[in-house]
């Protein structure tokens, strides 16, 4: 077996455990109980389909995707930061 299939066949085993853990994470932003547990789901789903693209880029052999993974990881944590100070104030501007 050489390294060349083993590569992709970790990077397919990788992509099938990221939509796995993205399928996790949307069950916990629509199950709740609470909107700090949707928060969480959020953050998980964003940051579990940022992987999956940067895994999908390394399978293509594309520096495209890593650029979109980078986007995605910058309004991810700015989402994250508005909904945690919409909790804890009650608004996001003052």
């Amino acid at each position: 077996m050489s390294a060349a299939t083993v590569l992709d066949w970790g990077l397919g085993l990788a992509q099938a455990m990221l939509v796995l853990a993205m399928a996790f994470a949307a069950w916990r932003m629509l199950r709740g109980p609470r909107a700090q547990d949707r928060i969480l789901g959020l953050d998980t789903f964003y940051l579990n389909g940022m992987l999956a693209i940067v895994v999908h880029g390394m399978r293509t052999g594309s520096g495209l995707y890593f650029e979109a993974a980078f986007i995605i990881g910058m309004l991810g944590f700015t989402a994250s930061v508005a909904l945690a100070k919409f909790l804890m104030q009650g608004e996001v501007i003052r």
